[in-house]
């Protein structure tokens, strides 16, 4: 399969008629409420519990709301998939919380040592989780697991395992992903050879920091301007001692030495993952931006189709080109403090793609080396997921009405970087 930057609005028939028939039913009272009441009631019926912690603020989704309801333009499907999420991760917190007061002894844990990937979107993040995946002492987040973090059934004494059959709901939760990917290729079919997901597979942790509705994610996958202007002039402090509370939680159910976490979201706050974490290691792969930045760009237009009718790819473009060169400056400020350099390993995208074992060797060499049999896992691990295994995917920047001199203007300051990096690494 080849997908273009331009094939992001050539949804399935089915998909059309289904929003266009169900639009012509809203007189009839079937659009769908996006309103935070009704989801916060919805959340506490279905899970049986009713507090949302201390640290809970209405402020986030009362935002989110306002921009998905005025902003977003979401299309009747759109608005249903909204509802669904916002409601379930209501009922994820309800249920972390019964866990933490029926438990303790959770938030009494020491926070396993983090390797936290950093790269920007489409720089090879997800090839260099999944490969770190195959080291036995990694604790990783499934896909199928961070959509649901915490068991959908609330025991009264002893703590369910993650592990081994029906304990914890872990067969429930991967049907529940199961059900999700179907649905998502679907709809937008063309999506999994711009970013594959498989249930079994890591996924990005910024989905433990929707449960606070303080993420990017919102402003991926739909048009929230002001959300995201909010958000951006925003303490992400709770979000981020949440986050640490979630990890926590999962790590409670099922240990490892060191957790791999992944999401460029913490490009922005770097300095609060220091802060909450008791160890931490960045690592920052990079790639030409004038690849990185129009395929990122590519994504997020596939995505927003899911929930509207109306994305406007100059818009992506505009929003998303100044958002990375945001990120990127606030990391590259973090990393500039004395004492920081030493948290961070740089790798880079060619490199992982063409010669991954390798670089994990390079990673590898502050922690002893890298054993035979777990280089041999690695290798194995990339044998079975070959580079563009779900098909071929092309963009252009020009496709979403940016030049060349636009993400220059964002990005000189890390470009400068990079060009700084390949020198020491010739040296």
């Amino acid at each position: 399969m080849i997908i273009t930057s331009k094939d992001f609005d050539k949804q399935p028939l089915w998909f059309s008629a289904l929003n266009r028939t169900w639009r012509g039913t809203y007189f009839l009272g079937t659009k769908i409420r996006l309103d935070k009441d009704d989801l916060i009631r919805s959340a506490r019926k279905t899970t049986g519990l009713d507090n949302l912690g201390k640290e809970f603020s209405d402020e986030p989704l009362e935002r989110l709301l306002w921009s998905a309801n005025h902003e977003a333009r979401l299309h009747p499907a759109g608005r249903f998939i909204t509802r669904e999420r916002l409601r379930s991760l209501l009922c994820i917190r309800l249920r972390a919380e019964h866990y933490f007061r029926t438990f303790p002894q959770i938030l009494e844990q020491q926070l396993y040592p983090a390797w936290v990937i950093i790269g920007l979107q489409r720089t090879g993040t997800t090839k260099l989780q999944r490969l770190l995946a195959a080291d036995p002492d990694h604790r990783v987040l499934p896909s199928w697991e961070v959509i649901n973090p915490v068991p959908l059934t609330i025991p009264p004494h002893n703590p369910p395992l993650l592990v081994g059959g029906e304990q914890g709901g872990v067969k429930k939760r991967i049907s529940i992903a199961q059900t999700s990917v179907r649905a998502l290729k679907l709809m937008s079919p063309g999506f999994f050879a711009i970013h594959p997901i498989d249930v079994m597979q890591p996924e990005e942790d910024i989905l433990l920091l929707d449960v606070s509705f303080m993420s990017t994610t919102a402003e991926a996958m739909m048009h929230v301007p002001s959300y995201a202007q909010w958000l951006e002039n925003t303490d992400q402090s709770p979000a981020y001692e949440y986050y640490v509370k979630m990890l926590k939680l999962l790590q409670w159910f099922k240990p490892a030495k060191r957790w791999v976490l992944k999401t460029p979201h913490h490009l922005e706050f770097l300095g609060l993952i220091e802060k909450h974490f008791n160890e931490v290691r960045f690592l920052w792969p990079h790639r030409t931006i004038y690849e990185s930045v129009p395929s990122f760009l590519s994504m997020v237009s596939f995505n927003r189709m899911v929930f509207s009718n109306a994305v406007d790819p100059h818009e992506v473009g505009v929003h998303w080109v100044r958002k990375t060169g945001y990120m990127l400056e606030k990391a590259l400020e973090f990393r500039k403090q004395p004492g920081k350099e030493r948290l961070f390993a740089d790798l880079f995208y060619k490199d992982l793609i063409q010669h991954p074992v390798k670089e994990l060797t390079r990673l590898y060499s502050n922690e002893g080396g890298l054993p035979k049999e777990l280089a041999e896992r690695f290798h194995q691990t990339d044998k079975a997921n070959p580079h563009r295994k779900h098909g071929t995917h092309l963009y252009s920047a020009s496709d979403f009405g940016i030049t060349k001199k636009e993400i220059d203007h964002h990005t000189h300051h890390y470009q400068e970087f990079i060009k700084s990096l390949h020198g020491k690494e010739e040296k």
